[in-house]
C-alpha cells in the first residue's frame, strides 16, 4: 500500500525514484532507441576564484536539446554570452545527434533574444506569471 505525501521541497531521493522510474518506463516504450537522458552545464566561471557566475544546464533526451536554465549576470549582460552560450549549447547537441534545441523563456525575459538567434516559437501559455507569459520555443539543427 502506498499513501501521497506531500513534500514542500521534494527530497533528493524522491526526485531520483521518481525520474528513474520514469526513465525505465520511456525506455520500455521506445523500445531502447534512445539513451537515457543526459545533463550538460555550460559554466560562467571566474578563472581565478573558480566561482560560477552563471550559464546554462539543459537536457538531452529523444533526439533533442531542452534548456533548462540559463543566467547572466547582470554586469556581464551586453557582451555576447548569452549568444555564445546558446552556440556552445547547440555544439553539444549537433555533437550528441540532436536534431533540434527547445527551452521556454518569459516575456519579461529573453523570447526576442532567442528569435533573432533563429527560435521559431511554437506555442505561449498566456498570464504566466499573472500579467505575463511564457514562450516556448525551437530551432531545427542541421
Amino acid at each position: 500500500m502506498v499513501e501521497i505525501v506531500f513534500e514542500p521541497e521534494a527530497l533528493p531521493e524522491t526526485r531520483a525514484a521518481i525520474l528513474e522510474g520514469l526513465i525505465a518506463y520511456n525506455e520500455s516504450r521506445t523500445e531502447g532507441k534512445y539513451p537515457p537522458p543526459r545533463f550538460i552545464a555550460l559554466a560562467l566561471r571566474d578563472p581565478e576564484t573558480n566561482r560560477t557566475a552563471g550559464g546554462l544546464t539543459a537536457r538531452i533526451a529523444y533526439s533533442r536539446m531542452f534548456v533548462e536554465l540559463l543566467y547572466i549576470p547582470e554586469a556581464l549582460r551586453g557582451r555576447g554570452f548569452g549568444a555564445e552560450l546558446i552556440g556552445k549549447a547547440e555544439a553539444v547537441a549537433r555533437d550528441n545527434g540532436c536534431t533540434g534545441i527547445w527551452l521556454d523563456t518569459f516575456s519579461f525575459q529573453a523570447p526576442g533574444f532567442y528569435k533573432k538567434l533563429g527560435y521559431d516559437e511554437f506555442g505561449i501559455l498566456t498570464d504566466y506569471p499573472p500579467g505575463f507569459t511564457r514562450h516556448y520555443l525551437h530551432k531545427t539543427l542541421s
